[in-house]
Formats: C-alpha cells, structure tokens, sequence
C-alpha cells in the first residue's frame, strides 16, 4: 500500500497553511496498492513526539469507513460516506500540526480493512483501533515535520 501527500515529501517539512494555528486546513493525501478484498480504509494522524511535551501521543486526525476505490482524500476535505473521530483537541474533525516546544513529526497512516466500521461519527483513537483489530488487511505510514 502506498500513501503519498501533493503538499510534502515523506520526512520533509508539512506547509504551514495545514498547521491548527496557521489555517488548519487538512493535508491531501493519495492512496494507491489498496490490498484485494478491502472493504474500507482508516487514517489516523497523530504526534509521537508530543510524549515529551504533553506525555503522551497527540491525536490530530482520525478518518474511517474511506470507500477503497477512492484514490485521494482532497485538502480540507473528506471522502463521501468517511466518518471523522475526536481529536486530542477535543473536536471532531482535522487538527492541524501544533507543536507546543520544537520541531515535531507527525504520522499518517493509513489502514486497509475487510470491512465496514460500525463506529459513531465523533468517536475517539482507542475506539478505533479497537474496532479495527483483527481486520487489518495492511497498512501504511506517510511521515511529515513542522516547526512552530
């Protein structure tokens, strides 16, 4: 599976216009190799390095139920039918970068599932992943850097 991103390289600089403070507007992603027989696709978004700062991994984003024969989720917005979680900014939908003390590296990755997530639109990362065990297909992962 492949997941690739028009605004950065994996490993380079996230434009600042996608930052929470900065516009907040979501990164386009594309996604190409979807595995035979899946059913939808998850993405979660999130900041490793904020343990350091807040001690724990920052929830930024979290998209389930993409329709596999979509090939992209277009800036600022989400495929039809997706549903969009909590992040750890306690709203639903896309939390740009906002690192609170230096450079961070936020993840995308992207999950191929055998089926359909029975979850509420609003729910948070911990019901996500629990709902997806035991039907991840594959995944993949897109990394990107921004500096406050």
């Amino acid at each position: 599976m492949l997941l690739q991103s028009l605004a950065f390289k994996n490993g380079e600089s996230i434009p600042r216009k996608y930052g929470y403070k900065n516009g907040n507007h979501s990164v386009p992603l594309n996604f190409a190799e979807i595995p035979e027989g899946t059913k939808s696709l998850a993405l979660i978004m999130d900041d490793p390095d904020a343990m350091g700062a807040v001690g724990k991994v920052w929830v930024h984003w979290i998209l389930w139920n993409i329709s596999p024969e979509s090939n992209e989720i277009s800036e600022n917005s989400i495929p039809p039918n997706s549903l969009e979680g909590k992040t750890d900014f306690n709203e639903i939908g896309y939390g740009g970068p906002a690192p609170p003390d230096k450079e961070h590296t936020y993840q995308f990755k992207l999950y191929a599932l055998d089926t359909l997530l029975n979850l509420e639109r609003g729910s948070n990362k911990q019901e996500l992943e629990k709902s997806m065990e035991n039907h991840i297909l594959a995944d993949t992962k897109l990394e990107g850097k921004y500096t406050p």
